[in-house]
């Protein structure tokens, strides 16, 4: 079948119309509804009657008659058009495509209706040309935007990687910020060395001025014997290697003094430990099982706990009120800096606690450091005298009970402990704002302390609790 391709079968007295054509959507079947008014339909040509006549159109829910033999279809009959009906709308056409697939299809046309003519267009206002100022004005803005959003779009392509092809990540960064751990360790490690002792072993080490003094522990500097070398050789972490002097060091305290020769070196910074508390960030900087340069991060766990340290023969040699954290430190980490996370000195890493019952122990997360300014104060004695003062308070430790306090068994005369009214028999429960309830605590608060120190005391005497001031001394022995 073909479809506007074929020029219209005109009957005989029906005039062709020059009127323009159009397509008429296809139904979809017989009880579609009737074309609206305006719209057209595939049929044969016919004169069509006037536009609004009662003939213009079938009857809404008209639909062709079925062909001879076709079974009735349920529903109301409609009588088929008679011959006065629209002469351009024949659902009874023996050629209607739709019903005679044989047939041709045939474009009817019809007249445009009357419409009143349109009204016509106001007329333009004429457009006032902008001043040349307004014109150069608005490009500068333009331009600035335009730069302005293209410096953006190229700094996004950058960042999301858009030019390599990558979605994911971002630029490496080369320059670490100073204050990240990695800026900080970047500027410390320099200043930390690793101590060879004479038996094969090591330790740690830190400059602490720029004509070479080194802060290290006395253990480390004795090795494996009783008493210290004379000199020994310390790494660099640029690899070099400097034979350093060992100026003194004082077994009570475990801190002794090396000198490397030069005046040029990078020394660290040492803060304030009183100041220190309890889950503060740190860094144990060292050589651990003689890996030199090696970094761990903790906190500070505790303050002013009583560690007591052994020598070689599992003597008692020091007691100090040790800085603990659970910053990984082993052996080979004794007299390496424990820094803030600023890279300021806050402590000498010198012991660890251990669950091991027969040989050297290993990192379980409790670490001790000697507090800086007890160490700075023992360092520059050793550097001034050759050794180091220690700070008492003039009485003999009896046994007490677990925490009660601790009994003074007997005062000396003429000590700090005399001076302040102290007697024998009394029991001290606080010292300088510290409670006390073992004989291992009293002496590491003490030894904390510099000679001269003005302290606080409570204590107990026949039932009743007092208090007084105490003057700290050096030992005269």
């Amino acid at each position: 079948m073909t479809s506007g391709t074929q020029p219209p079968q005109a009957e005989p007295g029906n005039p062709q119309h020059p009127e323009p054509v159009s397509r008429a959507p296809r139904t979809n079947g017989p009880y579609e509804a009737a074309p609206q008014p305006g719209m057209s339909h595939a049929g044969q040509t016919q004169t069509p009657a006037p536009y609004g006549s009662a003939a213009s159109g079938m009857q809404q829910g008209a639909y062709p008659p079925a062909p001879p033999g076709a079974p009735s279809m349920s529903g109301p009959t409609h009588a088929p058009p008679q011959p006065d009906q629209s002469a351009w709308w024949n659902p009874a056409a023996a050629s209607d495509p739709w019903r005679d697939p044989t047939s041709h299809a045939v474009i009817e046309t019809r007249p445009v209706p009357n419409a009143p003519a349109p009204e016509p267009l106001p007329a333009r206002t004429p457009r006032v040309r902008p001043a040349l100022g307004i014109v150069i004005a608005v490009s500068a803005v333009t331009a600035l935007i335009a730069g302005t959003l293209g410096a953006a779009i190229g700094i996004w392509a950058t960042r999301s990687g858009s030019g390599t092809g990558s979605f994911l990540g971002a630029e490496p960064q080369t320059e670490r910020d100073v204050t990240s751990v990695a800026g900080v360790v970047e500027q410390i490690m320099p200043s930390v060395v690793t101590v060879l002792t004479s038996n094969g072993g090591n330790g740690s080490g830190f400059i602490v001025s720029d004509d070479g003094y080194v802060m290290t522990n006395h253990h480390v500097v004795v090795g494996g014997g009783t008493e210290p070398a004379a000199a020994l050789e310390v790494l660099f972490s640029d690899g070099n290697v400097a034979t350093a002097e060992v100026v003194g060091s004082d077994p009570d305290s475990d801190v002794a003094v090396l000198r490397i020769e030069g005046d040029e070196h990078p020394a660290m910074v040492l803060a304030d430990s009183d100041r220190v508390a309890v889950g503060d960030p740190v860094l144990a900087v060292g050589a651990p099982l003689g890996l030199s340069s090696t970094v761990t991060e903790g906190i500070v766990s505790a303050i002013d706990r009583p560690v007591l340290t052994e020598n070689n023969n599992g003597e008692v040699e020091s007691v100090m009120a040790a800085i603990q954290t659970d910053a990984a430190i082993n052996p080979g980490n004794s007299g390496g800096p424990l820094t803030d996370i600023a890279g300021q000195v806050i402590g000498i890493n010198t012991a660890i606690a251990s669950t091991a019952a027969e040989g050297e122990a290993g990192n379980i997360g409790i670490g001790f450091a000697i507090p800086i300014n007890q160490a700075k104060r023992i360092a520059d004695e050793i550097i001034a005298t050759g050794s180091a003062s220690h700070t008492v308070l003039g009485a003999e430790l009896g046994e007490s009970e677990l925490g009660i306090g601790v009994t003074l068994s007997k005062v000396v005369p003429g000590s700090p402990a005399d001076d302040a009214g102290l007697q024998d028999g009394d029991v001290l429960t606080s010292f300088n704002g510290n409670m006390v309830a073992q004989n291992t605590e009293l002496i590491a608060l003490i030894r904390k302390l510099a000679p001269g120190t003005v302290v606080t005391v409570v204590y107990e005497r026949d039932g009743e609790e007092h208090s007084a001031q105490v003057t700290l001394e050096a030992a005269t022995d």
